[in-house]
């Protein structure tokens, strides 16, 4: 760890300048990717300050449906989605794979494009 500035302090300079001062006295071609590349910087913020929690859970998630604590997430993944296709979970880890799934959706969608979790106004 660096002292301060952060690395999302950084980021969130850079994509506030874009975003404020750059991209206003743009157009065309050269406002849109400065457009996408605000985006980008607001995706990897939130993946810095968000992933390592969410990388957390979803362990934990599946090593609750699995009982595997020595696999890798990434294996702990592939196990589920074997599990799934083949038929091989009982009432209880089917619901809390359901649950699973769900839940990593969410948070992925909280890293992607949290504004796709508002409800429609």
């Amino acid at each position: 760890m660096q002292d301060r500035p952060t690395a999302v302090e950084l980021l969130e300079a850079v994509r506030e300048f874009l975003e404020r001062d750059l991209m206003a006295n743009l157009d065309g071609r050269l406002q849109f990717h400065t457009r996408v590349s605000v985006n980008v910087l607001a995706t990897v913020i939130r993946e810095l300050e968000l992933g390592a929690d969410h990388d957390a859970s979803q362990r934990a998630r599946l090593v609750a449906i699995l009982g595997d604590t020595d696999a890798t997430t990434d294996v702990l993944e592939r196990q589920l989605a074997a599990a799934l296709r083949n038929g091989t979970l009982d009432a209880t880890q089917y619901a809390a794979a359901d649950a699973h799934v769900r839940a990593t959706v969410h948070e992925k969608l909280l890293v992607a494009n949290p504004k796709y979790l508002e409800p429609d106004t």
